[in-house]
């Protein structure tokens, strides 16, 4: 069974998030902008792997025995 299209959509955008942050992160001019980029990606990374985990127990869940 395929993931259910909303998980794959909050997925896709926690990964957009992630890649967002990291790049402001890189680019922020004080280390205080840089720390509050990195702990936004780090939980949008956080979320994405949760979301994963999500989408694996519904295969499972889906697969018969």
């Amino acid at each position: 069974m395929e993931e259910d299209p909303t998980t794959r959509e909050l997925k896709q955008r926690q990964a957009e998030r992630e890649a967002e942050e990291r790049d402001d992160a890189a680019h922020a001019p004080t280390d205080e902008g840089t720390a509050q980029h990195e702990r936004r990606a780090d939980k949008a990374e956080y979320l994405k792997e949760k979301l994963e985990e999500r989408s694996e127990a519904e295969r499972e869940a889906d697969e018969p025995d």
